[in-house]
């Protein structure tokens, strides 16, 4: 969570860069305005800009990579935990998920034996909608509330990109794709995400060896 913080803030800092160049006109690429090398050779070569905003941007440049470095040195510390290590390297055998997926599911999901059900899982890490009944009748309304919202932040930016690496979760997807709303076609995946990680954690074993495993 501290991460989280440490990401949102470094943002905020690149849009005051880029807010602070756009306030004077100055002209700078984008995608490259960031990276260190660019940003020091930009400022050198830039021309009408009061010294107070060159001072501001240099102040800004400082800060962001100071965020930058702590973030790293969390993660490193992090995924080297002895307790931490082994749970992050078997759930990242699941293809479409990376380092901070993993560490992120291994910190906020703690013991993953407290789930006796992949169910009870998904609704953990709000991911289902709130059943609600009337008149007999159960029905589903919006994504409950009663959630953990880091993992949930997690998983569903997960979900977005996981199909792109991963062809089975691309087919569950491609499925919910195909009635029309690209968001339930999101938690569709990010469901598919904990019901992986969940089985990876409690048979500890890497993805492919339990897909084998059910093969067989």
């Amino acid at each position: 969570r501290y991460r989280t913080y440490l990401v949102r803030t470094a943002v905020q800092i690149k849009n005051k860069i880029s807010g602070l160049l756009m306030e004077v006109g100055a002209d700078y690429n984008k995608k490259k305005l960031h990276t260190k090398k660019y940003f020091f050779e930009m400022l050198e070569n830039i021309e009408d800009v009061p010294p107070s905003v060159i001072d501001m941007l240099k102040l800004s440049r400082s800060n962001l990579e100071i965020f930058n470095g702590i973030q790293k040195k969390l993660v490193l510390v992090l995924k080297n935990n002895q307790l931490i290590r082994d749970r992050v390297k078997r759930l990242q055998t699941i293809e479409g998920i990376g380092e901070i997926t993993a560490l992120t599911w291994v910190l906020e999901i703690g013991e993953p034996e407290r789930f006796s059900s992949i169910a009870k899982a998904v609704s953990y890490c709000g991911l289902c909608a709130a059943q609600k009944q009337s008149a007999g009748k159960e029905f589903r309304g919006p994504i409950s509330k009663k959630r953990n919202k880091h993992i949930q932040t997690v998983l569903i930016e997960a979900a977005k990109l996981a199909p792109h690496w991963n062809p089975q979760l691309a087919e569950v997807h491609n499925k919910e794709l195909t009635k029309g709303n690209r968001n339930r076609a999101t938690l569709a995946v990010a469901r598919k995400l904990v019901a992986y990680m969940l089985s990876v954690e409690k048979n500890k074993k890497d993805f492919h060896h339990i897909e084998s495993d059910q093969s067989a």
